[in-house]
């Protein structure tokens, strides 16, 4: 799903990079650019040369962001973690392999999540399930040892609760109390007819098979690629970009 979400990010950059082109006349650059490390020059190359995106991971998976950064040698880069929440590896994982790919051009967006664009695909996502005003909302998160981690959940749970005009009730899928069966069977006994799950997980996988076997009467899809979480992505590398072009201007 990552390599999907990439793919879509790096479609968005180039279909921008030639509208640029178009207006101002402008032969291509073929400039380079990253999705969990990504590549490019300053703002105005950034636009008018579509960016390499590439895929970079902090886990058990490859390539890393070191290996990703130092094959860019000089080349000014954007890091995007693609998290939804900012806990370990966004704090610790993420500036260590920066650190270690010794390329001193370097801008690292806040992650993901929580915004309020993830919340209004995920208002679709439960529209989509059969939700209506009315039913009730879980809010179902993976879950994280880090406070940091889980105080963006609380506002990411926040916000969808704003989106649906009804509460979201946080639970955890893995770690972290309390747990999505026992959440929905709670907001059942208060007295709600229907419960729905809204899934604050990215891609289909064991945690979102967990959320059918929860006792809801519908499950969302998960986040996904949507063109609102393109955009959100987008809209990261080119505040970033606008840093390291600021960054040089001092330098």
């Amino acid at each position: 799903m990552i390599a999907d979400l990439a793919a879509a990010v790096a479609r968005e950059l180039g279909a921008a990079a030639l509208a640029h082109t178009a207006r101002r006349g402008l032969p291509g650059t073929g400039a380079g650019a990253d999705f969990g490390a990504a590549s490019a020059s300053l703002r105005e190359l950034a636009i008018s040369g579509a960016p390499q995106v590439r895929t970079a991971f902090v886990d058990v998976l490859g390539p890393s962001p070191a290996e990703v950064l130092r094959d860019l040698d000089s080349v000014p880069a954007v890091v995007v973690p693609a998290f939804l929440a900012s806990g370990y590896h966004v704090y610790q994982d993420v500036p260590r392999e920066v650190a270690a790919s010794a390329h001193d051009a370097v801008a690292v967006t806040q992650a993901m999540g929580p915004d309020p664009a993830l919340a209004e695909v995920m208002h679709l996502r439960l529209r989509a399930a059969g939700w209506r005003p009315g039913d009730a909302v879980v809010f179902a998160a993976a879950g994280s040892s880090d406070a940091r981690a889980r105080q963006d959940v609380q506002r990411a749970a926040n916000l969808l609760s704003e989106r649906v005009g009804t509460p979201a009730h946080l639970a955890y899928i893995a770690t972290g109390e309390p747990k999505v069966p026992e959440v929905v069977a709670a907001v059942r006994a208060a007295g709600a007819r229907r419960v729905f799950v809204a899934s604050y997980l990215l891609a289909h996988g064991l945690f979102h098979q967990r959320l059918h076997e929860a006792g809801a009467d519908g499950v969302a899809e998960p986040i996904g690629v949507h063109p609102s979480v393109v955009r959100l992505l987008t809209d990261r590398y080119y505040a970033a970009v606008d840093a390291l072009a600021a960054d040089a201007r001092v330098a």
